[in-house]
């Protein structure tokens, strides 16, 4: 006799894929939430949320499962927050570059998606998982191509109860606890014993009182004095890649605006300024060549200026700096930016690069800077420079604090960009790193948006985008490093260390259950 299978029933058949398509909407939706909590709107609280969300569209699932709706979970926060490269590069390069920038990040999430699998059958394991989730920002801020550190999950958070966590681990601690948050929420929500009731609560609560608990010590008082900084915000037309072949317009707008301000200084509408600072690649400088224009405009402020220039040695190699110009001798001590932008600084792998667009060959590269000084001194001010898309590392501030930095300057050239969010996430990252460093951040941008970041994050009077202004403000002059300046690269390897045994052990306990045939256990935070 001859039995056969019953066939599922058609409606079961239509209906198997609907939790399917519900888990990989509710995964980019969470993605989506996240892209919401960063600026410029104040909304710090999603991000938590958003990590909740993913949490429970992905539990119980296997590897390719949580890469899947990690990668879900990855689209929807960076399409929407990169945008703006559209911005930048135009019809010429269509949307390709976006694309394949937020797909790369996404599969970094992916890759998060699918070893918190592994690490969700440890105990605490809201703790494993958000060590993955923020382990894996070390990572992909060096690969591909260098890296891409934009849209980290610190990143959200310029302001809240979590900020004050940058004094003491800088971004990774802020993410990690935002991501804890987040997770263990999810633990809350399935939890059903009453201690794993009470050890999910603490695990989601414990985040933000630490922050709350930090923030009384986070100082902001001058301990050197004070200095008075003018910003020289000249504009820039919004056309984004054509703004190389427009850097004379640039270099006058500039010129002008630094005018205007002077007959402010004289008028006595302003105050006399102590240093006067022009934004990123404002100009161009010839080495061994002194600028009759930036000479003079030195001496009638009668103090010295920060000028951003593209630097070109006499081999006409260039390098994108920040040059001390006094008005007495002239050009001093010059910063070069050290991690360049792929595909604008420098073009990696051009070869493969040409497929993409022809538009490759226009582009020369830059060499990076050595670092040395890492600090620039002038008339016995000590400052640091991170120049743009450097704000989005770790250590280029860090360096320029440990040598004796007593303010931060983070000038840019947002004019690339657009009218669109990245000057806003990037004064974000601005004002993190003020409270990482418990320095003044001052922030002198071609087109907006320039602003005073206090030591606490706060802004002073930030401009609009796309306008020609001036900014003069004192800022507070610190000496005082704080936790996360001294334990330095230690809190990315630390995090990305214990991420890894997580994993590890994650790994065994999956083989064990594998070998005795047990299922995949719970999360003793969820019993």
């Amino acid at each position: 006799m001859t039995v056969t299978a019953a066939e599922p029933a058609p409606g079961r058949t239509r209906r198997a894929w609907r939790p399917w398509l519900l888990r990989l909407l509710g995964a980019t939706a969470s993605g989506v939430l996240l892209y919401l909590s960063f600026a410029p709107r104040p909304l710090w609280w999603l991000a938590p949320l958003a990590f909740t969300g993913w949490a429970l569209v992905a539990r119980e699932r296997r590897f390719w499962g949580g890469f899947g709706y990690g990668f879900a979970f990855g689209l929807g926060w960076f399409l929407p927050l990169f945008l703006w490269l559209n911005d930048f590069l135009g019809a010429e390069f269509g949307p390709l570059p976006w694309l394949g920038v937020s797909a790369t990040l996404a599969a970094w999430i992916g890759l998060c998606g699918g070893l918190n699998t592994w690490v969700a059958r440890l105990p605490g394991a809201p703790v494993w998982m958000a060590l993955v989730v923020i382990g894996i920002e070390l990572p992909r801020s060096v690969w591909p191509l260098g890296g891409f550190a934009w849209g980290r999950v610190g990143f959200t958070q310029p302001e809240g109860a979590y900020l004050p966590l940058a004094s003491i681990g800088g971004a990774p601690l802020v993410g990690f606890a935002v991501v804890l948050t987040g997770f263990a929420l999810a633990a809350l929500v399935r939890a059903r014993r009453r201690g794993a009731v009470v050890t999910a609560a603490v695990a989601a609560v414990l985040p933000l009182v630490a922050g709350l608990a930090v923030w009384p010590s986070i100082g902001t008082e001058a301990q050197q004095g004070t200095v008075r900084v003018a910003i020289v915000q000249g504009n820039a037309p919004d056309v984004g890649l054509a703004l190389l072949g427009r850097r004379e317009e640039l270099r006058e707008n500039h010129l002008r605006q630094s005018e205007r301000l002077l007959a402010d200084i004289r008028a006595g509408r302003v105050p006399q300024p102590d240093l006067v600072v022009w934004p990123e690649t404002a100009t161009d400088v010839r080495e061994g060549r002194r600028d009759p224009d930036l000479d003079r405009l030195a001496r009638e402020f009668g103090v010295p200026m920060l000028i951003g220039a593209v630097h070109r040695d006499a081999g006409g190699n260039a390098q994108n700096s920040m040059i001390v110009w006094d008005p007495e001798t002239g050009p001093g001590e010059r910063y070069s930016k050290q991690q360049l932008v792929p595909f604008g600084e420098y073009v990696p792998a051009r070869d493969l690069a040409r497929i993409v667009t022809p538009f490759v060959d226009d582009t020369g590269d830059m060499l990076p800077g050595s670092g040395d000084p890492a600090a620039l001194h002038s008339r016995g001010l000590v400052f640091g420079t991170t120049i743009c898309y450097e704000v989005a590392f770790d250590y280029p501030a860090r360096d320029a604090v440990l040598a004796g930095a007593q303010v931060l300057f983070t000038p840019t050239n947002n004019a690339w960009f657009g009218p669109g969010e990245m000057s806003y996430q990037q004064l974000a990252m601005s004002r993190l790193r003020a409270v990482e460093h418990g320095r003044a951040v001052v922030v002198p941008a071609t087109s907006g948006v320039s602003a005073i970041v206090a030591p606490d994050g706060g802004v002073t009077h930030p401009t609009s985008l796309f306008t020609a202004a001036s900014l003069v403000e004192s800022v507070p002059l610190r000496q005082q490093t704080t936790l996360s300046d001294q334990l330095g690269a230690w809190t990315d390897v630390g995090v990305t260390g214990l991420a890894v045994a997580g994993v590890l052990a994650g790994g065994i306990v999956r083989i064990r259950n594998r070998r005795s045939g047990a299922g995949a256990s719970e999360n003793t935070m969820e019993d």
